[in-house]
């Protein structure tokens, strides 16, 4: 089934699995063809799984069990050459590209006195570099094509301090500044500029020692654990939930909405 994503072409970044994939597979399902991007290989420093070239792989498949066409590529999002290269050969094989959703990032919590230099430096390339790169390197193309949405994926840690999460954090706010930034200096072209800010998420990112991690950080600091606790009974979303706020900022339901910031975290920002 599709719901007015005929003939568009959407180009997500960090696609092989949680969030991303969803945000492919939801895209594809409403009717658009996918252009899907992810470093798909170890990541020095995270404590949780890595994604793998399999992991892409099945996101292919997911997209193409929906009907539709889909580009992919292995690759860093802190590569401008990359994802220039990327975007042309989304436009050279699907024609255009009308949605982006700038979704690579990484997390990895430690108390401040343990933040390393390689891990802020790796946080804010990924996190902040990344989505910057991701935005250069399509908003002409949207912009070629009469305009589009472009959704970057910030974090409740994006508008209230995520405990032992320094780089995290800062990366985060970073990506809502420049939500209003492009959403500024875009708007005549018409392109629009939101961003979206989950909270606890089931994604693999929970995995490996992420757990242990967040838990030994805590202990550090005890009073600040309960920071972030949704007002609701679900402590965390499913991937799919933040899709449908993909969905609606990338549809004609919002089209006079952008330099927004769109929280998908149950009340978590509040707490």
């Amino acid at each position: 089934m599709t719901s007015g994503f005929d003939g568009k072409v959407a180009f997500v970044t960090g696609a092989a699995r949680g969030q991303g994939r969803a945000h492919c597979v939801a895209l594809a399902r409403a009717g658009a063809d996918i252009v899907a991007q992810d470093l798909a290989r170890p990541l020095p420093g995270v404590p949780y799984d890595s994604p793998t070239s399999a992991d892409l792989d099945e996101t292919v498949k997911l997209v193409e069990a929906e009907g539709r066409r889909i580009v992919v590529e292995q690759g860093d999002v802190r590569d401008l050459d990359h994802l220039k290269g990327l975007a042309q050969r989304g436009v050279d094989e699907l024609g255009r590209i009308d949605v982006v959703v700038a979704n690579a990032g990484i997390c990895i919590p430690a108390p401040w006195n343990e933040i390393t230099p390689d891990i802020l430096r790796d946080t804010l390339d990924i996190n902040v570099v990344g989505v910057w790169n991701t935005v250069m390197a399509t908003a002409s193309h949207m912009a070629a094509g009469g305009g589009g949405s472009i959704i970057l994926i910030s974090s409740y840690a994006g508008k209230k301090v995520q405990p032992f999460m320094v780089p995290y954090a800062t990366s985060k706010h970073a990506v809502t500044g420049m939500t209003r930034a492009f959403a500024a200096e875009l708007g005549p072209l018409g392109i629009r500029v939101n961003s979206i800010h989950p909270g606890g998420v089931n994604t693999p990112m929970g995995s490996g020692d992420m757990q242990v991690r967040l838990a030994a950080a805590g202990e550090t600091n005890p009073r600040l654990n309960n920071m972030g606790t949704p007002f609701l009974d679900t402590y965390a979303a499913e991937p799919e939930q933040i899709s449908d706020a993909v969905l609606f900022l990338a549809s004609a339901a919002s089209s006079f909405v952008t330099a927004e910031h769109l929280s998908v975290d149950g009340g978590a920002q509040y707490f």
